[in-house]
């Protein structure tokens, strides 16, 4: 070893030789699911079945939102360009930050705040959520995980929490995230009930991923979608063209459903 070695412990790489965190690729191939993977790759051991469940639904509740967040119209302007698709969703993916995609880390911080105090204290859910409300406000900042700008009952919320519960995984985060709703809501006389960013930030707390990985599962969740709008971009818009986020017509398949 030279004097510029240094250690990882993720991928383990030789000849013929592929072990993501101790597993050879070829193993996992075809045995677990790209959810169950990633969730290796980021957490280091492979999840249980309840777990893989979740992951794989918090990937698809945020694979797209169609052309108007930041991050599309963003994959969108760049491919406009000529530029190739993998600058198109990279510009993409940079504009996934603070107030699109980071709601969900800025609402596991809010949620662990509470329960913190909540466990500190021996306040009740309820009151460590109004506490923490109020800190926020008088700090001038708003929330993240509540509300949303097209949707008063956003079914990937719905979904997502009710798949939780039907596994047996619902727990304090969940629980706490319920209560910042209602406190939100008496406080402001506004009803802004949990959005699918609120909601992932919940379940992530209650399956024990840090908050500091928060974000990657939208981004994840976000790159194929991305690389469809820029594949569509480039192959049925003229370049360089104005693009209006809303002004958009549909013409995709009619409504259709699993059997």
């Amino acid at each position: 070893m030279g004097s510029l070695n240094w250690s990882s412990a993720i991928t383990e790489i030789g000849p013929n030789t592929i072990r993501l965190r101790g597993y050879p690729v070829e193993q996992l191939m075809g045995k677990v699911s790209y959810a169950d993977a990633v969730y290796l790759a980021l957490m280091g051991e492979l999840p249980d079945q309840e777990t893989s469940t979740i992951m794989n639904a918090i990937l698809v509740s945020s694979i797209d939102h169609g052309t108007s967040p930041p991050s599309v119209l963003s994959t969108l302007t760049v491919a406009s360009t000529g530029a190739p698709l993998g600058s198109a969703v990279a510009a993409g993916i940079l504009s996934i930050s603070k107030f699109h995609g980071g709601a969900i880390q800025d609402c596991m911080t809010a949620i662990n705040q509470a329960l913190d105090r909540a466990k500190s204290s021996g306040t009740s859910f309820e009151e460590a959520a109004l506490e923490v409300f109020q800190e926020y406000k008088e700090r001038k900042e708003r929330l993240s995980g509540f509300g949303h700008r097209l949707h008063t009952k956003d079914p990937r919320t719905v979904r997502l929490l009710s798949l939780v519960a039907e596994l047996g995984r619902a727990g304090d985060g969940i629980t706490m995230a319920k209560a910042f709703e209602a406190v939100i809501a008496e406080r402001t006389g506004k009803s802004l009930p949990l959005n699918v960013d609120g909601a992932i930030a919940a379940v992530l707390v209650d399956v024990n991923v840090p908050a500091e990985l928060a974000n990657a599962f939208f981004m994840i969740a976000r790159l194929p979608g991305l690389v469809a709008h820029a594949h569509e971009e480039i192959q049925r818009q003229r370049p360089m063209r104005k693009i209006h986020p809303t002004d958009v017509t549909y013409d995709g398949p009619k409504l259709r459903h699993l059997t």
